[in-house]
């Protein structure tokens, strides 16, 4: 409890100190171009909260470290292998100028540190074939386990649209690694979840509803990394739990990004990196949530943009909660991400065409 508090407090103190000052650093630090076709702020708001998360983290653990020192070190040691990952979104949320195959590649740096520290490393997936490549050549499984906790890390950056969105999926999925990680009696990877819970809840005093500041691409990554890592450590050091069970806990945001990947290159016939307006997230604002409230007015958009949010929390724990439920059993952790691979892409085209669920269509 006192890891949780410790993160939560010191994240929010440095949040709000991030709000405060803005008016010094804001032309570095803001967000400041409103018209992006992934933009639905009104105002220019710093894209930094990452800072405050890392600092939370940072701080709970080194009090963990005296007074636990082995499981003080094994967070610090993966905050440590965090670094390049955070500090290249930082410094695309500061320059932007950071493309995303500089910033995939140091998260990959991130994962082979973590593989190297903490013997972070895939051995097994549970899909044929791709197992007995991984038992058959190490570099294999080294080169999967830095391609997946890349690609996680990517996938919670692609979801960080709208108010509370990124955010709260990560604490509802890292609730879940907390779970697990307790019934198997791993402290150190339930603390350290915890930790990165709390900070993660200082940042949304401020960051939900009302938005007053971003996580930024450094928060995104770094938060992707954090649930990446974790989920790599607790199936490598368990066996019992399966593979699958990140998978389908993660699934949200994973999903998103494979479909992400499918609309632009086999649909569009553009560059997978190419922004766009067509995500998941942004079809619930602009045809189900926008017409909620009919003013344009600045108060009522970010109304919007926080209502938003709160469906697709509602979707992330469609899979966190069978994950949770069967996390020993890969075959039906594999039906499940079967049936919510169903589920959204129903949606999905359903809100193309307008055909709303009435469910899904919030009262006047």
């Amino acid at each position: 409890m006192s890891v949780l508090i410790l993160a939560f407090m010191a994240s929010l103190l440095i949040a709000l100190w991030i709000v405060r000052s803005s008016h010094i650093h804001g032309h570095l630090t803001g967000d400041l171009d409103l018209s992006g076709v992934q933009k639905f702020h009104t105002v220019a708001v710093p894209r930094v909260g990452g800072i405050g998360i890392i600092i939370g983290v940072f701080l709970a653990l080194t009090a963990r470290y005296f007074q636990n020192a082995e499981v003080g070190t094994f967070g610090l040691l993966l905050l440590l292998s965090a670094l390049p990952a955070f500090l290249s979104g930082l410094t695309e949320d500061i320059t932007k100028k950071v493309g995303i195959k500089i910033r995939l590649l140091a998260t990959a740096l991130s994962a082979g540190l973590a593989g190297y520290f903490l013997n972070a490393w895939l051995s097994s997936v549970q899909i044929l074939g791709i197992d007995d490549l991984m038992l058959t050549y190490p570099i294999a499984a080294i080169a999967i386990t830095c391609f997946t906790v890349g690609g996680v890390s990517n996938a919670f950056n692609i979801i960080d649209g709208y108010n509370g969105l990124s955010s709260m999926v990560a604490v509802i999925i890292l609730a879940g690694i907390a779970y697990v990680a307790f019934q198997v009696g791993d402290a150190a990877i339930m603390i350290t979840a915890i930790a990165m819970i709390g900070a993660l809840a200082g940042f949304l005093v401020w960051n939900y509803p009302r938005g007053l500041i971003f996580l930024g691409d450094g928060g995104a990554y770094l938060i992707g990394f954090w649930i990446a890592e974790l989920s790599v450590l607790l199936t490598a050091r368990h066996p019992e739990v399966s593979k699958w069970f990140p998978l389908l806990l993660c699934f949200y945001p994973i999903f998103e990004t494979l479909f992400t990947i499918y609309r632009r290159v086999i649909l569009k016939r553009v560059h997978p990196g190419m922004p766009d307006a067509s995500h998941l997230h942004q079809l619930i604002y602009m045809r189900i949530v926008r017409w909620s409230l009919g003013s344009d007015d600045n108060e009522f958009k970010s109304q919007r943009n926080a209502m938003t949010s709160p469906y697709l929390w509602v979707l992330a724990t469609l899979s966190v909660i069978p994950a949770i439920l069967f996390w020993r059993d890969h075959m039906v952790l594999k039906g499940f991400a079967a049936l919510f691979a169903v589920t959204y892409i129903w949606l999905y085209w359903s809100i193309v065409r307008f055909n709303i669920p009435s469910w899904m269509s919030p009262k006047r």
